[in-house]
């Protein structure tokens, strides 16, 4: 039996939205775009080859906690067909993108061997300063 994970080691959350760069990538901009109008949330950069544990081109929208309720819900609802992963940043990345996720749309494999147990690397969460100004509301 395992314990109950604590919210408070919830620092973050990232949404990475996958697309095809020769099909579906005016969507993603689309999208991506009014994401910005609407959330104070900081927008990756874009990858149309693979990076990571992902197995699709994709860009990241970093967000903190406090924007969860309006920004998971918007996404749900406006996501216009794409395939997206939705994960906390609680310091354990394989769980975070494995075990935490929940996935909008289909699913994408997600290659968990280069992930780490722990954020212990060169790169752990750094705290999202959003590079957005809205103008909308959501």
């Amino acid at each position: 039996m395992t314990d109950s994970i604590a919210l408070r080691r919830i620092t973050s959350h990232h949404a990475h939205i996958y697309y095809d760069p020769a099909t579906t990538r005016p969507v993603a901009e689309r999208l991506r775009e009014q994401i910005g109008e609407r959330f104070p949330v900081q927008l990756g950069r874009w990858h149309d080859v693979l990076v990571g544990p992902h197995t699709s081109a994709m860009y990241q929208v970093a967000f903190a906690v406090e924007t969860f309720a309006t920004f998971v819900p918007w996404l749900m609802l406006n996501r216009q067909g794409l395939s997206v992963l939705v994960h906390p940043n609680t310091g354990r990345p394989r769980d975070d993108h494995l075990v935490h996720g929940l996935w909008l749309g289909p699913a994408l494999p997600i290659r968990g061997e280069v992930l780490g147990e722990l954020d212990d690397g060169p790169d752990p969460i750094s705290p999202v300063v959003p590079n957005t100004r809205p103008t909308l509301a959501p």
